[in-house]
């Protein structure tokens, strides 16, 4: 196995494990990386053999942080694959995991390989988030016994880690937004919740009256909370992506394919804001791997700006009193 954009050091072990989880006759001719990630590296694989040729997609944790971390989340994402499995969620069907690289040269998982690919351009917006907001209802809406509920969730900010913008003009904004964030976590009704939903993780196919989602991936963060927060995430995504309003109109969408939400405005910009003051000042984590798929007019300048206008709007909407 060779991988196309250049030999990889230290991946004699994980062929090895690999080629142990195929069928028998199988063998994997070749390896591709996958863009559009940052926290892991992602390779297709090509399997022949004897019926008809399939691939596989093998997610290992490489970087220093994700490797201290790679034992729970592996093991958190080959759990939720299993439960999904009979499920209508488009999620990859778990192969084999090796969470501790006890076998393999990093923690590796292996699972199927889903049609379709990443869509982020400005066109057909529109539709792909009403699509979004459907399988997102859809997510939320799974029976899960508290035996499977998977752990509860965990901010990924705090006020003392925001940092507005070096050079705004508006630094009574971001005041008043951190503050929202100061507050106690509101009451709410804990669900399941992919809780890395937005649309770099979510696969397409089709265009026009023929687009589909054919996967949604990624799911080693996935929790139990409130589903404003899932909604929170992918909106701020849209936001950044295609402008302020499209992240405005996302909880709108959400709520318009059946989903719901917390009935005070108070206890909604809590969950928006906890969201996007996360990316104040880390959205060059999102917009590296956007960038690769495309998206170049995602400089640090044009994050900041979408990102400080999202805040304002959110404010203006929900109330920051």
């Amino acid at each position: 196995m060779t991988v196309s954009e250049g030999n990889e050091p230290g991946w004699t072990a994980t062929r090895a494990w690999v080629h142990r989880h195929l069928r028998e006759g199988e063998r994997v001719d070749s390896a591709e990386r996958l863009r559009g990630g940052w926290t892991s590296q992602m390779l297709r694989l090509r399997v022949s053999g004897p019926g008809e040729g399939r691939q596989l997609v093998l997610r290992s944790f490489v970087k220093p942080f994700y490797l201290r971390h790679a034992e729970g989340l592996l093991t958190r994402e080959a759990r939720i694959l299993k439960l999904l499995g009979p499920t209508a969620v488009p999620a990859a069907e778990f192969h084999a995991v090796d969470a501790r690289a006890e076998h393999c040269d990093h923690p590796s998982l292996l699972m199927s390989h889903l049609p379709g690919g990443v869509r982020l351009q400005d066109a057909e917006a529109g539709a792909r988030a009403w699509l979004l907001a459907r399988q997102l209802v859809r997510i939320h809406g799974l029976y899960v016994g508290e035996e499977d509920r998977p752990r509860t969730y965990q901010p990924w900010t705090a006020p003392e880690r925001v940092r507005p913008p070096e050079d705004t003009s508006r630094p009574d904004l971001w005041a008043r937004a951190v503050d929202v964030i100061r507050r106690d976590p509101p009451a709410h009704e804990g669900g399941f919740l992919h809780r890395d939903f937005h649309p770099g993780n979510v696969l397409f196919t089709g265009h026009g009256g023929h687009l589909r989602i054919s996967g949604v991936v990624d799911w080693v963060e996935t929790s139990w909370g409130p589903a404003d927060l899932d909604v929170a995430h992918c909106a701020t995504a849209l936001a950044l992506l295609h402008g302020p309003a499209a992240g405005m109109r996302f909880a709108d969408l959400y709520t318009a394919a059946g989903g719901h939400l917390t009935g005070s405005p108070r206890a909604h910009l809590y969950w928006r804001l906890l969201d996007a003051l996360a990316f104040a000042p880390d959205a060059e984590k999102v917009a590296v791997p956007w960038r690769e798929l495309g998206r170049r007019d995602l400089t640090p300048a044009a994050l900041a700006t979408r990102l400080e206008a999202y805040v304002a709007a959110l404010l203006a909407r929900y109330g920051g009193g």
